[in-house]
């Protein structure tokens, strides 16, 4: 009798912490439309004669994200476990069609492809591809992980992607997206952290003689070594590199600590080019201020939470090793986004989760998020 009631009690606490995480995205998702539509709806009404056009194109993505959560939701997770070459392989070959009459380009950048029924980027594929590769060849590996041969199998098909990525598509800020997630589950499931200090001493010294070099150089028509020098001295390009970075830094500072209030932004009304995406966090400070932009931040970190306490307690090592590459999405990306908007790095383009209008990433968020109720489906909670 007692077993049955631990049972219930077990059940009603994992469901109560399923109500939790999807809370947190519904308000993620909803406050998303809600900034869309205010964001966006000056220049739409300008460019296509509807301010809504940007809104409606983005709840059609995100109701039909909803389905794809649903759907994901109800696979038992171990399904994917079989399904690890192809994700990394069709990922890889997503990518190369970028380069076939199939491949679209937007704002100067050949990141998307046409399929007929829909339009996708398949940067968003190869963030899910990696998680589910990563998880299922290091449960595969086991002890055996630790060999240079077993390094290898985890990490070069990554980084082979991540190259792509940068290469083909011009999508750096998505190539260093895809290695993170690599890099956070490789962390998490090797014990011997003494390479991964070094692995990170490593980067700091790439880092450091990059940024020495772009201001050193005299390479000024290399377009990644003007964004460096932009984001050094950004009032030194106000016009060019630095235009949009200046604009969001505006923004944030005429925000104060409660806002202007929704709907009231100046930056939006065509001073801050694509408000909708990569920069909507500033239009965010600037129409609710601090608080606004620290409520966003801890919505984002209960996500986070969420998914790392389901990690911690997940029955079996591939779930929690699905879990950890999704909040690794989620965390990386956000910091990144926040950081590009306040110019703590340079600008590289990054959406941020949830929030930032993209049809096919909040179709993918959405699907990880699904991954992640399944898995929560076998949490052993104490």
């Amino acid at each position: 009798m007692s077993g049955k009631q631990t049972t219930g009690k077990k059940k009603k606490e994992r469901h109560n912490f399923d109500y939790v995480l999807l809370t947190v995205v519904l308000f993620l998702v909803g406050f998303g439309l809600l900034m869309i539509y205010s964001t966006s709806s000056y220049e739409a009404g300008i460019d296509y004669g509807d301010s809504a056009y940007f809104l409606k194109k983005q709840a059609g993505s995100t109701l039909l994200g909803f389905f794809a959560m649903f759907f994901v939701s109800r696979i038992p997770y171990q399904f994917w476990k079989k399904w690890d070459a192809v994700a990394i392989i069709g990922s890889a070959l997503l990518i190369l069609l970028v380069l076939t009459p199939l491949g679209i380009k937007r704002n100067g950048a050949l990141r998307w492809i046409n399929l007929g029924f829909i339009t996708m980027q398949p940067a968003e594929v190869a963030k899910i591809g990696v998680i589910i590769y990563e998880a299922s060849i290091i449960t595969k590996l086991g002890k055996s992980l630790r060999t240079p041969k077993g390094l290898a199998v985890v990490l070069v098909p990554p980084t082979a992607l991540a190259l792509m990525l940068w290469q083909i598509t011009n999508n750096m800020s998505s190539a260093i997206i895809v290695l993170g997630i690599a890099v956070a589950m490789l962390f998490v499931a090797v014990p011997d952290y003494k390479q991964f200090v070094a692995l990170g001493c490593a980067g700091i010294a790439g880092v450091v003689a990059i940024v020495y070099y772009a201001v050193a150089s005299e390479a000024n028509g290399e377009f990644r070594m003007q964004r460096i020098r932009a984001w050094l001295n950004p009032e030194a390009h106000s016009t060019d590199k630095a235009f949009q970075t200046l604009q969001a830094l505006y923004a944030i500072g005429s925000g104060g600590i409660w806002g202007k209030g929704l709907g009231q932004s100046m930056q939006k009304r065509g001073f801050l080019p694509e408000s909708q995406n990569d920069m909507i966090f500033s239009i965010i400070c600037e129409e609710l201020g601090l608080f606004g932009a620290i409520a966003v931040i801890f919505l984002f970190i209960v996500l986070i939470w969420c998914c790392m306490v389901i990690a911690n307690n997940t029955v079996d090592l591939f779930g929690a090793l699905l879990v950890v590459g999704i909040m690794a999405h989620y965390a990386i990306q956000v910091i990144l986004n926040i950081a590009v908007v306040t110019n703590t790095i340079p600008n590289t383009g990054i959406s941020l989760p949830f929030i930032s209008y993209g049809g096919t990433s909040v179709l993918f968020l959405l699907a990880e998020i699904g991954i992640v109720l399944n898995v929560s489906k076998n949490v052993n909670v104490a």
